[in-house]
């Protein structure tokens, strides 16, 4: 794996960012944008998923990453949960569902994909070298 200096490098951080684009494209559209409570945990179960990846890349150290890569996992999962209920509320299509719950899918596999390779590596981190 090539040498990866800002947490901005990273797929997962880079795709985490793209969902948040997504949801927040969605709860800004009419009728979604007027309930209130739907609309603030998705935006901050979005923004959770990509900011856990950056504090973990921060903290430099393989462990403590790898703990912030299970947070961000997990708002993922919540992003998942909350689309549902969106679609549910008809704030969006069935199409859109599908997509959005795709993407979510696939970022969770490569966070848990990262994970492994993380707890793998002989690398333990920026402090551990």
């Amino acid at each position: 794996m090539a040498t990866i200096s800002h947490f901005e490098e990273l797929e997962i951080w880079r795709l985490a960012r793209q969902q948040a684009i997504d949801i927040f494209h969605l709860y800004s559209q009419e009728p979604f944008s007027r309930d209130w409570e739907l609309k603030n945990q998705i935006n901050a179960s979005s923004g959770s998923v990509m900011d856990n990846i950056a504090e973990g890349f921060e903290r430099s150290g393989n462990k403590e990453f790898c703990n912030f890569l299970i947070i961000s996992k997990g708002s993922n999962g919540e992003v998942r949960s909350q689309l549902q209920r969106s679609y549910d509320r008809n704030y969006l299509t069935l199409e859109k569902f599908e997509e959005l719950k795709s993407n979510c899918l696939v970022l969770s596999k490569k966070i848990t994909s990262f994970i492994k390779y993380l707890k793998e590596s002989e690398h333990k981190g920026f402090r551990y070298k």
